[in-house]
């Protein structure tokens, strides 16, 4: 059972993160039900640590204090992906997970999970500004960008900041139950559970053509993205044959026609359901995928959530909208 929780903080934490961690062990809800947790923030760096927003946080709990944490969560902080973290922080992770306790981090803190090895050979996630580095890093750690937290038992890690939120109501509820959660969840005034993964929050701007000799063609496809295009027909564009094309477009696009294609129509439909007050049939139309379940299908696939539920993420409850197809 989860009852002792230690948030481990160093230097340029940041304070949002840090709260998500209090709200969701360090408060007494007792009188609705909820489980009480015995709470300590733990200083990895002195007893009195910087935050990024230029106050300071003291603590008299040291290093000690982890060893008897059934949870140790380890916030965001500014320049977690770049700096060095002490070796005896490292082996008191590695000594909780040892002994039968868990680790959670949130957004970045996913880096000094990674420094103490307990990403290696595991699947993780952060913040998707920071999850093609965190593979560097860490080249052993299985990163999955799209995803708002994965779950691997001993080793929780959460994506940017409200996804850390996601993570402890998932922990709560496979703790106490459906029904702890969504009373802690209501408590907070946020959803129990959010459908989706971070991918429909990354930000891709509609892409400019850059290549050597397909660029010309990229042009015209990126025009013409409600047109029905073959291979055939591209590499007559682009002076080559089909088989010429098909390979020199990866060389300098690093993917196939097809899923580069199927990338930009959804990158389009994203922005025209943020932007604008059209129906999704007509959406569908102008992106080429020509119906609203195919674009409902691809959206999907690509982003994990309806192009109804993006638009109302993204333009509020009172945006247009329009029932997706089953």
């Amino acid at each position: 059972m989860l009852t002792n929780v230690a948030a481990l903080l160093f230097d340029e934490v940041h304070p949002f993160e840090l709260g998500v961690l209090c709200e969701v062990f360090g408060l007494d809800r007792s009188e609705d039900g909820l489980p009480v947790h015995d709470f300590a923030v733990v200083s990895a760096e002195g007893p009195v640590l910087k935050t990024h927003a230029g106050f300071t946080i003291s603590t008299p709990h040291g290093l000690e204090r982890l060893e008897e944490a059934d949870l140790i969560a380890v916030p965001a902080g500014s320049h977690f992906m770049r700096r060095a973290y002490p070796e005896e922080v490292l082996d008191a992770l590695r000594r909780a997970v040892e002994r039968g306790s868990r680790v959670l981090s949130v957004c970045s803190g996913a880096y000094v999970l990674g420094a103490a090895g307990l990403l290696d050979g595991r699947r993780c996630t952060t913040h998707w500004r920071h999850a093609a580095e965190l593979s560097l890093r860490f080249p052993k750690a299985i990163v999955e960008p799209d995803v708002l937290y994965v779950d691997e038992g001993a080793v929780i890690s959460s994506a940017g900041t409200a996804a850390g939120i996601d993570a402890c109501l998932h922990l709560i509820r496979q703790e106490y139950g459906q029904e702890a959660a969504n009373t802690l969840a209501r408590r907070m005034v946020v959803p129990p559970h959010r459908d989706g993964g971070q991918a429909q929050y990354i930000s891709r701007p509609l892409p400019r053509s850059s290549c050597d000799t397909v660029g010309s063609t990229l042009a015209w496809m990126e025009r013409h993205l409600d047109q029905e295009m073959s291979v055939e027909q591209l590499a007559a564009l682009a002076h080559m044959s089909p088989r010429t094309f098909a390979r020199r477009f990866q060389q300098e696009t690093g993917t196939t026609p097809y899923r580069w294609l199927l990338r930009q129509r959804v990158l389009l439909a994203q922005h025209l359901l943020e932007t604008s007050e059209l129906t999704i049939d007509t959406i569908a139309g102008r992106t080429g995928f020509g119906t609203a379940a195919t674009l409902r299908h691809q959206f999907v696939r690509s982003l994990g959530t309806t192009p109804n539920a993006y638009r109302r993420t993204f333009r509020g409850p009172a945006a247009t909208s329009v029932p997706d197809v089953a």
